[in-house]
């Protein structure tokens, strides 16, 4: 008979083992879920403190935002206009890409549209290419601008060393950079609107305190496939729940790494540019936070990007993301803790919130739990989890994403299942950056499509790829534990009593269909 929640039965020494990863994964995962309810609300209050805003027609009573004036013919403001005391300061556009054969048009084109003044911006490419092709046309398309009185430079280096981080800081020790305000950063698969610098410039200009205006990202394949929409309903969460909760009760969260506008002074006082992780966008936040610096994240400025439409460029973006936040927490953690210019309430947050419990608990409770433990405990006899933490639990945490993805709620069985085979993959990025293995500093640029998403894309939710086309496409750690998940729901239908079958069985179709591939678009093999 399964013992009593609360009751400590006569057990095995496997069975003891099980046991307490039974109750050290519910502890973890109360954590999780308190997070998200305590985020959760935070991000509702300050949606709904903006929406009264907007409709008694006042601004943000934290943050000052006066509207730019608009530039006249030819970029030129007048007499009048400057007479007002309007700062249109210097600013400086970075757009980092590497052999981006598919993007590059979009993103220079949507940068050297940009409204502002022409005597007070630089659009700068920061081409790290290695591929003489695609650097020949970036140059092309670069001096072609130039015809057109655009002030655009053209940026390359000897080596990729640093990566993204190594391009932006040595984009930023020209002289023409050093005469510059503010810095936007936009990833080459990005495109602004034109008056995206006209909305975002303002904070920094009224409110000195301000380091970082975030924007959001809007996704211009998001249903292509799938696995596409699983990950705009992920991110969106971020976004809604995660920026919003901490620019609204912290005036922190991590930078994204494009689609954002910098004061440079900030980026100075706070070291600059570091490459000692895969993260160099989170790490300059964190650091420019420990020096007082406040974030704002701005959800109604939108700007065009890509999901990964691949399985595999997915994954490397998973394990980029997930390895170096974990790395950087190896590398912060101590001086968080030491911090005397931050007061206690934002360490903790820093310490425990951001790092600590999405960044290590998260990836590693969802895989350990979810694929490890039920199914184990399908199988020894004496364990049981209590029906809170294998019920209620998993179910509070879906209902709070789903709450915000109201539109996507078809989708929230497809979103379990996909993110359940997923954490595999993330718990092995989080331990290879804790551990600082040798893979920790991997990094592999994400493929992207461009005008392809309109033309070649065009998919159903599954597109179906045949692995004996190529052998980089099947995954034998997703294969090898689907195995484990039918054994341990097989033992549980015949001889078991506590009916996990019905998931065990749900969640090993998911990691055969994407061990095999099933799953994002087809691509040439490699």
């Amino acid at each position: 008979m399964a013992p009593a929640a609360w009751a400590v039965p006569a057990l095995t020494a496997a069975a003891w083992a099980l046991w307490a990863a039974v109750w050290a994964c519910l502890a973890a995962s109360a954590m999780l879920v308190a997070e998200a309810a305590y985020m959760g609300l935070a991000s509702l209050v300050a949606a709904a403190a903006a929406a009264m805003l907007w409709r008694w027609r006042r601004t943000d009573t934290r943050y000052r935002w006066e509207p730019m004036p608009m530039p006249g013919a030819g970029g030129r403001v007048d007499v009048e206009v400057a007479a007002t005391g309007a700062d249109f300061s210097m600013v400086l556009v970075q757009i980092p890409m590497y052999n981006e054969r598919e993007v590059y048009k979009l993103s220079i084109a949507a940068a050297c549209a940009l409204t502002w003044p022409p005597d007070r911006i630089v659009i700068q490419v920061l081409d790290d290419s290695t591929d003489p092709i695609i650097k020949e046309l970036v140059e092309l398309e670069c001096q072609d601008w130039a015809t057109k009185k655009v002030n655009i430079k053209y940026e390359v280096r000897d080596n990729r060393k640093g990566y993204k981080a190594g391009a932006l800081k040595k984009g930023m020790e020209h002289i023409y950079a050093k005469q510059c305000d503010f810095v936007a950063i936009f990833d080459a698969d990005f495109q602004p609107e034109p008056d995206f610098l006209l909305k975002t410039i303002p904070f920094l200009v009224h409110n000195p305190k301000i380091a970082l205006v975030q924007t959001r990202w809007e996704f211009v394949n998001y249903d292509v496939c799938l696995m596409t929409r699983i990950q705009k309903m992920s991110l969106d969460y971020h976004f809604k729940v995660e920026q919003e909760s901490g620019s609204f009760v912290y005036s922190f969260f991590g930078f994204n790494g494009t689609a954002g506008v910098w004061r440079v002074s900030a980026i100075n006082q706070s070291g600059g540019w570091k490459d000692r992780t895969t993260v160099e966008d989170m790490d300059l936040a964190v650091r420019a936070s420990l020096k007082g610096w406040e974030f704002l994240y701005v959800g109604d400025i939108r700007v065009k990007s890509e999901l990964p439409s691949t399985f595999k460029a997915y994954r490397h973006q998973q394990h980029r993301w997930t390895c170096g936040a974990a790395n950087l927490f190896r590398k912060m953690a101590w001086e968080i803790i030491t911090n005397k210019e931050v007061s206690i309430w934002k360490k903790h947050h820093l310490l425990y919130s951001f790092f600590f419990v999405r960044r290590v608990i998260a990836p590693l409770v969802t895989f350990l739990f979810y694929c490890v433990v039920i199914p184990l405990s399908a199988m020894v006899p004496g364990v049981s989890i209590p029906v809170w933490g294998l019920v209620y639990i998993p179910t509070a945490i879906t209902c709070m994403n789903a709450i915000r993805n109201p539109g996507s709620l078809h989708l929230m069985p497809f979103w379990i299942l996909f993110e359940n085979v997923m954490s595999m993959h993330r718990m092995r990025a989080a331990v290879t950056g804790l551990l600082e293995t040798a893979h920790a500093n991997d990094w592999v640029v994400t493929e992207k499509v461009g005008d392809l998403v309109k033309d070649d894309l065009d998919v159903p939710l599954l597109e179906p790829v045949k692995p004996t086309e190529c052998v980089e496409r099947i995954y034998f750690p997703e294969l090898l534990l689907a195995l484990l998940l039918v054994i341990c729901a097989s033992y549980d239908f015949v001889l078991g009593s506590h009916k996990y079958y019905l998931y065990l069985y749900l969640q090993a179709f998911a990691y055969v269909v994407m061990g095999f591939g099933f799953v994002g678009t087809k691509t040439p093999c490699s």
